[in-house]
């Protein structure tokens, strides 16, 4: 039977290998969904709910430059697991790059959306929860 038949709750699918064995792209391209949902739920939350404002004040969060700079705050607090899974996804090789970022800053946000999928996929929850806090009090204390 599968998860679709069994009335499992959403986000219920397990990947069909550890995550530490998954590629770090792969982490990565998960770990972009769950930050980009984050960060809407938290603007969403607050008072202002233009869809342009919405989407201009969504960049401050999920540009390769935000996410490379967030990654620096992270940085001092991670533990050697997760420094290992920030290294793999910063040494993996993309097929391109945007336009618009800088190679350093995209290597990096890499980085911190691959720690993203794969804090997800251990179901590490309360340890995703409090690395993205620390991304909203910085944000906080500059609005």
């Amino acid at each position: 039977m599968s998860q679709f038949e069994q009335n499992q709750p959403l986000f219920s699918f397990s990947p069909n290998k550890e995550p530490n064995l998954l590629n770090p792209l792969v982490l990565a391209y998960l770990g972009d969904a769950i930050y980009d949902t984050y960060i809407r739920m938290y603007l969403i939350s607050r008072s202002h709910h233009k869809p342009n404002h919405l989407h201009h004040e969504a960049t401050k969060f999920v540009s390769a430059k935000a996410q490379a700079q967030y990654l620096k705050i992270w940085l001092p607090h991670l533990s050697e697991e997760e420094q290992d899974i920030v290294r793999r996804g910063r040494n993996a090789k993309s097929a391109s790059i945007p336009k618009n970022a800088d190679v350093l800053d995209y290597r990096h946000s890499t980085a911190f959306e691959c720690l993203i999928g794969y804090l997800y996929y251990k179901q590490q929850h309360d340890r995703l929860s409090q690395l993205l806090k620390m991304i909203i009090d910085d944000y906080e204390k500059r609005i």
